[in-house]
C-alpha cells in the first residue's frame, strides 16, 4: 500500500494490531531487499560487521553500538530514499523505526548463523521488539512459557503457534503505540507530536539490539510479563 510519510500524532490512536503487523512485514522485506537505495541490506550489514578473528557476540555489539549512535544523533529520517512506500495507518516515524531495528535485529540472527529469509527466523526477530512484554505476547499466542525462551523452544513450536505469536506481537505494540503516542518498548516514553527524538531513538535501538543478541547469540531470552 503506497502513501505518503505521515507524522500526525493523531495516527497513533488509529492503530490496530494487525495494521501493525502489516507495518512489521512491511518494514522485513525492505530490510530484506538488496535494492532498496542508499541502504544497506541485512546481509550487507551483517558482512560490514563481521570482522574476522572476533566472536559473533562482539561483532554483534559493534553492531548495536554503532546503530544507536547513529539514531541518537540523526533521528529518523522519513525521507530516506528507496522508502517512498509504506502502510499508511501508522506514522512514519514508527513505520522507519520498526524498518531501522528490524534490519538491525535481522542482520544480528545472520551473525548468529540464522537465515533471516525463513519464516521462522521473521517470527523470531519480531519477538525482539516486545522487550518487557515478551511473556505477555507469548501466553497471547497461547505459547506458555517459563522464566526465559530459547531458540531451540521456538524451534518446536507448530506453524499456526509461530502466526499467532506474530498476530500477538501486533497486538502488544499496537498497544504501546496507542492514543498516547508511546513507542518505547522498554519504558513507556511519549512522543510530542509524533517525532520520535534521538534520545528516544538510541534507548529504543539499544534495548532493541539486546534482546536480539541474547536470543540469537546467547540463544535465550528472559520473559518478563509487563
Amino acid at each position: 500500500m503506497a502513501g505518503k510519510f505521515k507524522t500526525a500524532a493523531d495516527n497513533f490512536g488509529k492503530m490496530t494490531g494487525d495494521a501493525i503487523l502489516q507495518a512489521l512485514n512491511w518494514a522485513y522485506d525492505k530490510a530484506l531487499d538488496p535494492d532498496v537505495e542508499g541502504i544497506e541490506s541485512v546481509d550487507d550489514l551483517a558482512k560490514t560487521y563481521r570482522r574476522k578473528g572476533k566472536s559473533a557476540r562482539a561483532c554483534a555489539e559493534t553492531l548495536v553500538r554503532w546503530q544507536c549512535a547513529k539514531t541518537a544523533t540523526t533521528g529518523f529520517v522519513t525521507g530516506m530514499g528507496g522508502l517512498a512506500t509504506l502502510p499508511v495507518t501508522i506514522p512514519a516515524d514508527l513505520a522507519a523505526t520498526y524498518f531501522i531495528n528490524l534490519r538491525m535485529v535481522a542482520a544480528i540472527a545472520k551473525l548468529g548463523g540464522l537465515d533471516p529469509r525463513d519464516d521462522r527466523v521473521r517470527t523470531y526477530c519480531f519477538i525482539c521488539l516486545v522487550g518487557d512484554g515478551l511473556n505477555t505476547a507469548l501466553g497471547m499466542a497461547g505459547a506458555q512459557v517459563g522464566q526465559k525462551v530459547t531458540l531451540k523452544l521456538l524451534e518446536r513450536l507448530p506453524g499456526a503457534t509461530l502466526s499467532a505469536i506474530n498476530r500477538a506481537v501486533g497486538f502488544r505494540l499496537a498497544t504501546k503505540a496507542g492514543s498516547t503516542g508511546v513507542i518505547n518498548l522498554g519504558k513507556m516514553v511519549p512522543v510530542v507530536g509524533g517525532v520520535v527524538n534521538g534520545t528516544v531513538n538510541g534507548y529504543f535501538t539499544h534495548v532493541v539490539g539486546q534482546q536480539a543478541i541474547k536470543l540469537f547469540i546467547d540463544g535465550e531470552l528472559e520473559t518478563v510479563a509487563a
